[in-house]
């Protein structure tokens, strides 16, 4: 009886299609396997971290894996059949194909979750917030591109002529394009130089001035206090001097109250007056504290200059339009006189 089913078991392996049928089968079951593995071990052991970046990795490795071992077994199987060899061939780069397609989609995740895990490590300096769009973009033209000379190589397709033609070809694009690619190094120097960021009032070299909205790989977006728009090309922006009214140790700014106060007036009186306007107004900060300056002798009268904080740049237009009107109701009240030019005119009467 037994050597009746080790016989029959022969003649049922002998079979090509059979064979390859459970090829696929135990390929499959194999599959299972290792997605159950690492589901009871790894997963298990990465859930214990700190950190949910580990989690996250294994969880896009599993797809692959598990695809990977199925299109192995289906190769495999597709041999054992004894399939023609174009048939073969075929089937062949279309798994390779899909693998390496869903390998590079895994990759381009796991990178991304790299860089965001390694810009929360102080002694990474190199990677911060501001940079890590660059290692994103330059980590998707690296797998994108070992992806696309695998899957080449895998059709048996000779790429050294599309090389050498794309060098040629490179060359020509360069020349037509080349305020696009100045703009495009231009965003790459901006982004990891940082002169500003996003929500910062800058003023350029030209003479715009607003928030920052956008800053991208080809342009910077500028809102003015008009509420419009400007558009500026990076590269622009890297050529021209740029002056951050959000940078520095805090985004506070300072902004300048001149006056003039006729010949003869209490400079002590003045002085406090300017102070006590300062420290009563509510859009002024604070701290650093508003100072008076006794700046010169005018023409006609004594200039002085209120100087005091305010604490986002964009306040500046509203804060200078208030301490004018206190400054100005202030003096009244304290008599103090704002001088004018005075002329006059004499009319010269015919003889």
């Amino acid at each position: 009886m037994l050597e009746s089913s080790i016989v029959t078991l022969k003649i049922i392996l002998a079979n090509v299609w059979i064979k390859a049928l459970l090829i696929l089968i135990g390929s499959m079951i194999f599959s299972i396997l290792i997605n159950i593995l690492i589901k009871l071990t790894i997963i298990r052991l990465t859930r214990r971290t700190v950190s949910d970046v580990d989690d996250r990795i294994v969880e896009n490795l599993r797809t692959p894996i598990f695809l990977s071992v199925i299109l192995i077994g289906l190769i495999w199987a597709a041999q054992t059949a004894g399939i023609g060899p174009a048939t073969v061939f075929i089937l062949l780069g279309s798994a390779k194909s899909t693998v390496i397609i869903v390998w590079t989609l895994a990759l381009g995740r796991i990178s991304k979750l790299f860089f965001q895990a390694m810009e929360k490590i102080t002694r990474f300096t190199i990677i911060q917030p501001r940079t890590v769009p660059i290692f994103n973009i330059f980590s998707m033209i690296l797998i994108w591109g070992g992806a696309c000379y695998l899957t080449l190589l895998t059709w048996h397709i000779d790429i050294t002529g599309w090389l050498a033609s794309a060098g040629v070809v490179g060359i020509a694009v360069g020349f037509a394009a080349k305020d696009t690619l100045a703009n495009l190094f231009s965003g790459f120097f901006i982004l990891a130089d940082a002169p500003y960021k996003l929500g910062d009032f800058i003023v350029l070299g030209s003479g715009e001035r607003g928030l920052v909205t956008d800053i991208g790989i080809r342009s910077t977006r500028i809102l003015t206090r008009d509420d419009i728009e400007i558009i500026v090309p990076n590269a622009v922006i890297a050529a021209t001097k740029i002056t951050n009214e959000s940078g520095g140790p805090h985004t506070k700014k300072r902004i300048r109250c001149t006056v003039s106060v006729a010949y003869g007036s209490d400079v002590e009186q003045v002085k406090q007056v300017l102070m006590s306007t300062a420290k009563a107004n509510q859009l002024i900060s604070k701290f650093p504290y508003p100072r008076v300056r006794f700046r010169s002798f005018g023409d006609s009268g004594l200039v002085f200059q209120l100087l005091a904080w305010i604490d986002e740049p964009a306040l500046r237009g509203r804060a200078l339009d208030s301490l004018h009107t206190e400054v100005y109701n202030n003096f009244n009240a304290a008599e103090i006189e704002i001088p004018y030019n005075k002329y006059d005119v004499y009319i010269k009467e015919n003889v």
